[in-house]
């Protein structure tokens, strides 16, 4: 395990677990889109919880590296799913969110796998 998949690896679990928050705290700046984009209200726990369990089994993965790979494509899923409802809810300008959300995982997932 290198330095810079430690710290990519930290940094993309500080992200979603921050996202996470975000739901569980019902801040507006994340609500109100999901709200926007015909998200049911009672799915957004749910999605707080799937974003809560990605970031710490990034973090686990630092330990157990298959529940980090596993952690990583979950969270890379879960943002892609995120690009899909944006798009569908023609809010194009928006879906660059999701991907600076998605992107330490998925360099977290790529530098993982070279070690």
């Amino acid at each position: 395990m290198s330095v810079a998949h430690t710290v990519v690896t930290v940094l993309a679990a500080l992200m979603v677990g921050f996202s996470a928050y975000s739901v569980f705290a019902g801040a507006e700046y994340v609500v109100k889109p999901l709200a926007d984009y015909g998200v049911p209200r009672a799915w957004w726990t749910w999605l707080g919880v799937a974003k809560a369990a990605g970031a710490l089994g990034l973090l686990a993965g630092l330990a157990v590296p298959a529940v980090g790979y596993a952690a990583a494509v979950g969270v890379i899923l879960y943002f892609l799913g995120a690009v899909i409802t944006v798009l569908r809810a023609r809010a194009y300008a928006h879906a660059p969110f999701p991907l600076v959300y998605m992107a330490p995982a998925a360099a977290s997932l790529v530098l993982a796998l070279a070690a």
